[in-house]
């Protein structure tokens, strides 16, 4: 009974989804009051319908009601209870029911919080949302019913994925999918605005916080994945370029651009077209990497599903949204005219030398990633290519080190021109430590990769010119220290958002760079006793025992590491295998310090009692980690602005006038 009240409830909510996507764009077209007015009732008629819907899902995992397909195929009565709650969205129907509730979510949001948004803009911005969603609950009930019935129920079910079982990836969907959500209400904004033909500074106010709120999720999605993969997967790395990875990264890269666009928008009136591409954009390539993980066009630990059907459904959905938005740009971008004017070296200049790297950037990934596939098909399968890490560092990173010179510049620039003289002159420090972190870096590891030493000097140069930047702004060392320091408390919160995410992804280049570089890794067959130095740590295997968990069997070895003589940590890595798939994993074990990872796997026992080994020393990969919690922290804080809880501000009578619908 209850699987059948979620099933009744979701169909409900497309019925509410396309009333949403029909009567208030008709009443904003027409000067309607009260039909502009159903899309906000609608909007949160929806939300309570997607989450009794999601509800009952949820009750079914718990409950291990094996009567449920679902329930049958990805879960199992010993699951731990976590497992078993994210076992509901461990799938591609459940992950799918998960989607639209997040975009209902997003939808009630504007419509209970986005009290100062112009009615017209706010009900077609909520039709937008609601057609896109009635795409997505026409798939479900279509193609992936998350509520099917299977008689006589199961006796037991077939468990989790056991890649899934775990705490990263418990939290890194819903995560990933409110990143990928989110930009829909970016691109729903942008849509209304094409169909008003009108873009100004109001309009880049009430989409940036939305953006914000996306980019932040998408990274603490990424940032969780990133983790998993590199603790969970017992390769020793953190990202391997997977096109699954690459889905995620390039709405993460046109996200960014989106956020420094909307800034010129706002401030100089200019840029208009160009930002309302990126917000289309953005949302497209969540749409990619949904049709990606669900076509069948590529295997992954990432994938969902391979039925060419539902790969079908998605592509022809992706055809209407991301087609029709591009052709509606086509059309009506030509009217959203620009009056700000700036010369090249300006933040302006520096704001869109940031867009144009990042989208030269997306667009590497993007060719990278869809090229072996494309090559694939045109041969039937007979020519394989793979395009790897060589391709991406080869051409990714030189772009990336102009945009981190540029990112610590930007700042310190004045709107429409600027003397860039000055703004270096302020940078002396930056520049400074910048040369001395690389000749830090060139004897550390004896200058064994030069893109290393070029990642470390470009991170140095970031975080410094982000903490030289705020030391401008708030007049350190020009005005006296009482001054500074109430210039300094007072300062608004997004400009406190830009320090810290700025800051952020210096620390985070800096993690990624010395992970990536400077890694040593070394894989070998010990017995008890034997030891290996791997990093200037000395690593003696004290041997490995089985025992039984929860849902697993495993074995678990047991290292005692020494540096120069001195015990420094004992790591216990695990070899599991689940017992229902009968799928094994590897569990490493790890000790995190400031300068690198201490990282150990355990592999296959053979017959003479040793075991295959990986041991590997990961410099400075944790501040990979901390430097996303930088960035999204800086995002958070941006987000409490006072400016965006009050509001965009006024618009002009010229565009208020055009606001009003036409007799």
């Amino acid at each position: 009974m209850i699987a059948e009240i979620g099933h009744f409830a979701l169909v409900l909510a497309l019925m509410v989804a396309i009333v949403q996507g029909t009567l208030p764009m008709a009443g904003a077209a027409t000067g309607n009051q009260r039909w502009m007015a159903i899309g906000n009732h609608a909007a949160m008629a929806q939300f309570l319908l997607c989450a009794v819907s999601f509800g009952c899902l949820t009750y079914a995992f718990v409950v291990s009601d094996f009567s449920v397909m679902n329930v049958v195929q990805n879960s199992h009565s010993a699951k731990p209870m976590l497992y078993k709650v994210s076992g509901v969205w461990g799938n591609h129907e459940g992950s799918m029911l998960l989607w639209v509730l997040i975009m209902a979510i997003f939808g009630a949001a504007v419509a209970a919080f986005g009290h100062y948004l112009p009615p017209g803009l706010k009900a077609r911005a909520l039709s937008v949302q609601a057609l896109v969603a009635v795409g997505f609950y026409l798939f479900i009930l279509m193609t992936s019913n998350p509520f099917e019935r299977v008689f006589p129920p199961a006796a037991n079910g077939q468990d989790l994925n056991p890649l899934l079982q775990d705490p990263g990836l418990a939290f890194h969907p819903p995560f990933l999918y409110l990143g990928y959500v989110g930009f829909s209400m970016a691109f729903s904004f942008a849509i209304a605005a094409l169909i008003e033909g009108r873009v100004d500074a109001a309009w880049a106010r009430w989409v940036r916080p939305w953006t914000l709120a996306a980019w932040a999720f998408l990274t603490i999605g990424i940032a969780l994945g990133s983790w998993w993969a590199y603790y969970e997967l017992g390769w020793g790395g953190f990202w391997f370029w997977d096109p699954v990875e690459n889905a995620s990264f390039m709405p993460w890269l046109v996200g960014t651009a989106l956020l420094h666009s909307c800034i010129v928008v706002e401030k100089r009136d200019t840029m208009k077209a160009w930002t309302v591409f990126l917000a289309i954009l953005a949302f497209s390539f969540s749409l990619l990497g949904t049709f990606l993980v669900r076509s069948g066009v590529l295997t992954s630990v990432h994938a969902f599903a391979t039925d060419p059907e539902r790969g079908v459904f998605i592509l022809m959905l992706l055809i209407i949204v991301i087609g029709g938005s591009l052709a509606l740009y086509a059309w009506r971008a030509p009217q959203l005219k620009s009056t700000g004017v700036f010369q090249p070296i300006s933040r302006e200049g520096a704001l869109l030398l940031n867009n144009l790297l990042m989208g030269t950037a997306t667009a590497v990934v993007l060719l990278g990633t869809l090229y072996p596939l494309f090559i694939d098909a045109i041969s039937n399968g007979l020519d394989k290519i793979s395009v790897g890490p060589p391709f991406f560092n080869a051409v990714f990173i030189p772009l990336m080190v102009p945009m981190m010179v540029a990112m610590a510049i930007g700042p310190l620039l004045p709107w429409k021109r600027a003397d860039l003289g000055r703004a270096l002159r302020t940078l002396w420090l930056a520049g400074l430590m910048g040369i001395a972190c690389a000749l830090w870096a060139l004897w550390w590891q004896d200058g064994h990769s030069p893109w290393g030493i070029v990642g470390i000097a470009a991170a140095a140069w970031l975080a410094f010119g982000a903490m030289s930047e705020l030391a401008e702004r708030i007049k350190l060392f020009r005005v006296p220290f009482s001054d500074a320091m109430r210039r300094l408390i007072n300062q608004p919160r997004a400009s406190w958002g830009m320090t810290l995410a700025h800051f952020g992804l210096a620390l985070t280049i800096a993690g990624v760079t010395g992970a990536g570089a400077w890694r040593v890794e070394s894989v070998q067959t010990m017995a008890p006793g034997d030891t290996v130095t791997v990093g200037g740590y000395e690593y003696r295997f004290k041997g490995a025992q089985d025992f039984t968990g929860p849902n697993y069997l495993a074995t678990a070895a047991v290292f005692d590491v020494y540096k120069e003589g001195d015990f420094v940590v004992t790591l216990k890595p695990e070899k599991r295998v689940y017992t229902v798939r009968n799928f094994p994993t590897t569990e490493a074990g790890i000790h995190t310090l400031l300068s690198g990872d201490l990282y150990a796997t355990v592999g296959d026992a053979k017959g003479d009692g040793s075991y295959v080994t990986r041991i590997y020393f990961n410099p400075l990969v944790v501040w990979m980690w901390i430097g996303s919690g930088f960035m999204v922290l800086g995002a958070v804080i941006s987000l409490s602005d006072r400016r965006y809880r009050v509001g965009a501000p006024k618009r002009s009578r010229m565009t208020a006038a055009a606001a009003q619908p036409a007799e």
